[in-house]
């Protein structure tokens, strides 16, 4: 399928805006084709896998679609799972950026059901929300459907798997009798095809997506959880730490690929950056320097970055987190070619967890969390890089010349021959980094909250008055992944089971610091059933995305 640029369809300018600040210059599939036919108003079926930009493939129409000075709910987006709703939201937010007068608002399960009336009181044009919640208030009258233009079933599939048929008629049913109904899903299965048979207009367009066998190549992945404004201080002592021959590092839009190239080169690495503004003669020049060593660093885009095959990159860095999961494995296949070692980084900010969570499930592979490296597990590894360059010299060449001038500058000065080995080392190895803790590198509100969205240790939805506890393939990776560090006996070569014990290390030293530092304020209770339960901390907080879920007995196997 020829590619479609998002400047080349009928998009309105200001969401154009928005999708260029956020580096997106080429459709994904799903979005070409459906991005054109729900623009035309028509119904749609879209079937295609997660981790392809079908939320861009629903929000921009939608949004084109909402009228700002009409201050009732015009559109419905349905998800199966309180996160779903949150980071769709979040996204649609991104794209209305310059689109002023819209509001998006998010309602699920878990959340004050009186808060989520006063906001639906308010001027809120797009409603996303788990299909339980959006009953309640349903019943309540509080969500009123007469008027909505347009209902979109995200992850279909996945809501008919947690019991929600009938909810998901009642919706449909309450719509008006003028609408737009799109539906995406991975699978069809019996009951969608029935859905879409008896809500669904004749003309529906189905869109079928074939699924790619996506393989990650045999390349030692880890994340980072970050800060915005720490991601540059990140990559640079990942850079020190590991001391890639040649890396590659991915960026999102074409400024942030400027911004980092001219920022690592005023801290000494020889970067340059590459994307599609510059002329072919430049491409051309970045390119002989990074192919023949002149350049370590080359920070791309993902469109500039087709068609380059350069051998021995050793290490590729997601500087963001890519739109779809395609690019991920297209950026790390970059490295670990013909047998060789590789490693691949990824510097996840905030709720950006979740998509890792989609890669993994997609590509069946496994990315492990890893810790910043301090300033002196950094100061260790360059020493040990420097010292190993000199011995080679050493074994290598016939040093005794060298040795006479040693000698000669021992007679002349006060000082030992291991005074003056440290004097060099301490020269070749430049200024120290500052030594920064390593919760300053992530995020503010994780460093005073062991969860996040308030009550993270239940994924439930409100149903006829009782909560119901429901769960997604995102939970399950998440309790796989809690597993997995409370277990880390797996052995990485070279720095990376230093590392690990330093990660164990550091984190027994920062709940210390934590405990000494709070004092009496150390105790933090939850009210459950009237009682005061003791919460524990510590490593448990700092990795505050994985859920305290339980998975239920039987669950539905989607291929």
């Amino acid at each position: 399928m020829e590619e479609l640029r998002y400047e080349d369809s009928n998009i309105d300018e200001r969401i154009l805006r928005a999708v260029k600040e956020l580096g997106f210059e080429v459709m994904t599939p799903i979005q070409a084709k459906a991005i054109p036919v729900m623009l035309e108003g028509k119904d749609i079926i879209g079937q295609a896998q997660t981790g392809t930009g079908k939320t861009a493939a629903f929000s921009i129409p939608v949004l084109q679609a909402t009228d700002p000075e009409d201050e009732g709910v015009q559109a419905i987006i349905l998800c199966p799972t309180r996160e779903l709703a949150i980071q769709a939201a979040e996204e649609m937010r991104k794209y209305a950026k310059y689109m002023n007068g819209i509001k998006v608002l998010p309602i699920y399960g878990g959340q004050d059901i009186q808060k989520q009336i006063r906001s639906l009181k308010g001027n809120v044009q797009i409603v996303v929300g788990t299909p339980g919640r959006i009953m309640d208030h349903m019943r309540r009258h509080t969500l009123k459907l007469e008027n909505v233009k347009t209902i979109v079933l995200d992850e279909a599939d996945e809501m008919l798997d947690m019991g929600f048929r009938e909810d998901i008629d009642t919706i449909l049913e309450g719509m008006a009798q003028e609408h737009q109904t799109a539906l995406f899903s991975a699978t069809m299965p019996k009951p969608i095809l029935e859905i879409t048979k008896k809500f669904q207009k004749e003309s529906t367009v189905y869109l079928h997506m074939e699924a790619k066998e996506l393989t990650i190549p045999l390349v030692k992945q880890y994340y980072y959880e970050v800060s915005r404004k720490s991601k540059e201080e990140v990559v640079s002592r990942l850079l020190d730490y590991y001391n890639p021959k040649r890396t590659l590092i991915f960026c999102n839009t074409k400024r942030m690929v400027d911004e980092l190239a001219e920022k690592l080169v005023g801290r000494g690495y020889f970067a340059v950056g590459l994307h599609g503004d510059l002329s072919q003669a430049q491409r051309d020049r970045v390119m002989a320097g990074f192919r023949g060593g002149q350049t370590d660093i080359l920070i791309a885009t993902d469109v500039a970055a087709r068609g380059i095959d350069v051998n021995d990159v050793e290490a590729v860095f997601n500087y963001d987190v890519p739109q779809d999961v395609e690019y991920y494995v297209h950026r790390i296949g970059r490295t670990g070619r013909a047998g060789k070692k590789g490693r691949a980084f990824t510097l996840v900010i905030g709720r950006e967890i979740y998509k890792v969570r989609e890669i993994e499930k997609i590509c069946k592979t496994k990315i492990e969390v890893r810790i910043v490296p301090s300033a002196e597990d950094v100061k260790t590894a360059k020493s040990e890089k420097i010292l190993d360059r000199i011995l080679d010299v050493e074994q290598n060449n016939d040093m005794k010349e060298m040795v006479r001038i040693i000698e000669q500058k021992l007679n002349d000065e006060d000082c030992t021959a291991i005074e003056l080995a440290a004097a060099f080392l301490k020269d070749q190895m430049g200024d120290d980094l500052e030594d920064i803790p390593a919760e300053e590198f992530v995020e503010e509100k994780k460093k005073h909250s062991g969860r996040r969205d308030g009550d993270r240790r239940r994924n439930y939805d409100d149903r006829n008055g009782d909560q119901r506890r429901h769960h997604s393939y995102r939970d399950g990776d998440n309790k796989r992944k809690n597993d997995d560090r409370g277990d880390r006996k797996k052995k990485y070569d070279d720095r990376d089971g230093d590392h690990k014990k330093k990660y164990d290390d550091r984190d027994g030293d920062h709940k210390k610091k934590y405990d000494d530092r709070n004092g009496d304020h150390k105790k933090k209770y939850d009210d459950h059933d009237g009682s005061k339960k003791k919460k524990k901390r510590g490593n448990d907080e700092r990795m505050s995305h994985a859920l305290d879920w339980q998975p239920p007995k039987k669950k539905k196997r989607r291929d």
